[in-house]
Parts: C-alpha cells; sequence; structure tokens
C-alpha cells in the first residue's frame, strides 16, 4: 500500500504512526512537507519537500489573512503533487494535518486516494479559549467573524475528507455534529515504557546545587510562558508558595514567546510580565529558588519530571499538551486546573487534584496539601501512571488503534 503524509513540519502528531507503516512488509510510506532541510529518509519514510514562493499580502484583509496563507500553502502542496504524479507516484491513501491547509486541494491531483485527516481544534467564540478569561476581554467587535473565517479552513476540510482522527475526546467535541461522527478518537501514544519514575535520577544547578528526589521540586512545563497554559495564574501563586514551603525550590520550562495566544500588547513578554508583577512580594533570598529553564532537551525534561514532587499544569480550554500525559506516566502528583480538556486524564482525587483555573489562592494550598503529604502524592502518583499506561500507551493502546483506522481508512 502506498500511504502518503502531508504535514508542515512533519512528522509532527505522526511521529510514531508514519515509521509503524514503513515498517510493515509491503508498505511504501512518503512525507510531504515544508519542513526545511536535506534529509531525504527518515525511519523507514521517503521524505518529499516543498517550498512557498509568497507570503500573504500587505493589503489582505485581516479577516480572511489566516485563509490565505494556508491557500499559498494548499497551492504549493498542490503543484508539489502535481509533480511527483508526473513521476508516476499515485498513494492509496493519505494522511494529512490539515489545519496549515496543505491538503485543500490534494483531491484534484489524486481524486481517487483516500483521505484521512487530523481533527485538533475547531474554533468557538464561547466554549473554549476565546473568551474564556476575563482579564484578557476581546476589544475586537469582529471577533466571531474573525474565527468564522479562520474555521473556513476546517469546513472545507470536511466535504474532503473520508475519515478523521482526533487525540482527545473534548478536542473531537469542538468539531460540528455533521462531520464529529468520522473522527475517531485516538490519541497519538505516550511510550510510558521510557517515561516511568525513577528514583536515582538527579540533577545539577547553575550555583552547584545537586537534586534528588529528596528535594522538594515544584515543576510547571508550557511550551512558552503565556496565560492560555495559566502561566500567570502559577507565578500568582509562587509568593505563596514560596512563603510557606522555605525548601521548595520551582523549576519553569517554557520559552519567551507565544504559541497559542496573542502578544503582551505592552511590548514585554508574557514571562516578564509576571516576573515584574510579582517579583515585589518575593525576597531576593526566595526568588532564588525559582529557576527559569527555558526550553529543556527531551532526556532534560524527563529527568526533570522524574524528580517533580508536585507538577502543575493549567490550561483554558485548549489542545491538551502531550507534556500532561508525559507527566502522568512519569508518576508525577498533579495539581491540574479544572477546565474541560482535563476531565478525561485528570480525575480529582485520583490520578490528580483539579482546582479552578483562575484561584490562585487556591492553587498554591493544593500545592502545599500535596507536598505536606507524601503519601497520597505516592498514591496520586501510581494511579497517574497507571491509567496513563491502561488509556495513552504507544505501543499496547494507541498504535494498534492508530494502524486498525489507517487499515478502514484504505478500505473504506
Amino acid at each position: 500500500m502506498k500511504i502518503l503524509f502531508i504535514h508542515q513540519n512533519f512528522p509532527g502528531q505522526f511521529k510514531h504512526l508514519a515509521p509503524a507503516l514503513a515498517a510493515i512488509p509491503g508498505n511504501q510510506v512518503t512525507a510531504l512537507t515544508l519542513r526545511s532541510g536535506e534529509r531525504s529518509q527518515w525511519m523507514g519514510v521517503k521524505v518529499q519537500h516543498y517550498g512557498l514562493k509568497r507570503g500573504t499580502g500587505k493589503d489582505t484583509h485581516p479577516w480572511v489573512s489566516d485563509l490565505e496563507a494556508k491557500v499559498i500553502r494548499a497551492e504549493a502542496c498542490f503543484h508539489a503533487a502535481q509533480a511527483m504524479k508526473q513521476r508516476g507516484y499515485s498513494p492509496d491513501i493519505i494522511i494529512a494535518h490539515p489545519g496549515w491547509g496543505e491538503t485543500l486541494f490534494i483531491k484534484e491531483v489524486w481524486p481517487e486516494a483516500r483521505l484521512g485527516i487530523y481533527c485538533e481544534f475547531y474554533y468557538h467564540v464561547t466554549g473554549a479559549d476565546t473568551g474564556f478569561d476575563p482579564e484578557f476581554p476581546s476589544e475586537d467587535p469582529g471577533v466571531a467573524c474573525r474565527l468564522r473565517m479562520k474555521n473556513a479552513n476546517n469546513i472545507l476540510h470536511f466535504d474532503l475528507a473520508d475519515a478523521a482522527i482526533s487525540p482527545t475526546h473534548w478536542q473531537a467535541s469542538t468539531f460540528p455534529e455533521p462531520f464529529r461522527d468520522k473522527i475517531a478518537v485516538i490519541h497519538d501514544g505516550i511510550d510510558t515504557r521510557h517515561l516511568h519514575p525513577d528514583s536515582r535520577v538527579f540533577i545539577g544547578t547553575g550555583s552547584g546545587l545537586r537534586l534528588t528526589r529528596k528535594d522538594e521540586l515544584i515543576t510547571f512545563v508550557n511550551r512558552d510562558l503565556e496565560p492560555t497554559r495559566g502561566y500567570h495564574i502559577f507565578m500568582r501563586a509562587l509568593p505563596e508558595l514560596l512563603g510557606r514551603r522555605p525548601e521548595a525550590r520551582v523549576f519553569i520550562v517554557g520559552g519567551d514567546g507565544v504559541s497559542y495566544g496573542a502578544h503582551n500588547k505592552d511590548g514585554r513578554s508574557w514571562k516578564q510580565r509576571y516576573i515584574d508583577e510579582v517579583r515585589h512580594q518575593i525576597s531576593d533570598q526566595d526568588w532564588q529558588r525559582v529557576h527559569f529553564v527555558g526550553k529543556l532537551p527531551y532526556r532534560d525534561f524527563v529527568h526533570l519530571l522524574q524528580l517533580s514532587s508536585v507538577h502543575v499544569y493549567l490550561t483554558y480550554p485548549f489542545v491538551l499538551s502531550w507534556s500532561l500525559l508525559e507527566a502522568m506516566s512519569i508518576g508525577c502528583a498533579i495539581v491540574a486546573s479544572d477546565t474541560r480538556p482535563l476531565h478525561e486524564a485528570i480525575r480529582h482525587g485520583d490520578t490528580g487534584r483539579l482546582v479552578n483555573f483562575f484561584d490562585s489562592g487556591a492553587l498554591a494550598e493544593e500545592i502545599v496539601g500535596l507536598l505536606e503529604r507524601p503519601d497520597e502524592r505516592a498514591r496520586l502518583g501510581r494511579n497517574a501512571r497507571q491509567f496513563a499506561i491502561d488509556n495513552y500507551d504507544l505501543k499496547s493502546v494507541c498504535l494498534p488503534r492508530q494502524l486498525k483506522w489507517v487499515d478502514q481508512l484504505a478500505t473504506g
């Protein structure tokens, strides 16, 4: 079977599925990607590249600039696909993340190919990330119009796709009812054999400290430190946390940029804005126990979670981060926001603790409470790991379901 993956940053969400399919005798797996590089082979997958010849226009209406960017990618992908077809290539199935528009015209090239798409998120004016946080009210009266146009790419794919896959039930639920029946809920998968507790791990700090499981570590992880993932709420809990736990160290992982929300309007990074907000409430001595470590290499990230006494995960109603499930697999005691994406992973009092997203005082109280109860932390961590194994393990749960989904896509 000839299988074509399309993802602007391949492998992305297909980092396990693509090589698994390539390892099956008789399969020929190819990827088409915008990602630059000389690599032509990866894990048994033949990698083809396409490039953009233009960017969005300066005079494009702001409500359609996002759609224009997707059409530009779709056009480039269309021409690359045409070139592949002229060389004799014709896939049986195409598996794509359509979020950047690349597959909008792909069936004009291969109308007989079966198309399966990755459904990550459908935008809403209410009930999801937009309008959730009253601290950041929209000043744009046309936000509903802009989001409607942003969903145009999703809507156009509904007629093209033969099947779909989504990593969580909540993410699948964001899509409109008529299309939802096509969506199979199967997570990308967590390597629970690799992501496991390890009491032998230690890390060193720049000041020469050697930290082990005997130390009290609070961890917080974002791709970028921004309100969408609750960075502002966590920072507001710091003064109380540091005051009540004089031996605790706080490790904050994440970049200075923006991954999901808007940039801070005053020009500072979100990271700096909330440092500035709370710093005067924290003594110089206590501030030395706060470690901003940026974006860590994956191995160091895993080691940090293996040392974590309490791991904090907060999010608007939005895409669920891999980092939460990785922390569960490692056996972290987790305090998380009581927002809908969390409800299918964190069961309050069983696999973690849930707290009102906006209540920094309650967040601090939950963290302190767990730090004072090592037996409870251990129980929650054991339960979290078992839940991850039972529901999100790559080899025994997710990958077999993904492969079955591909077979069903191929056979119709």
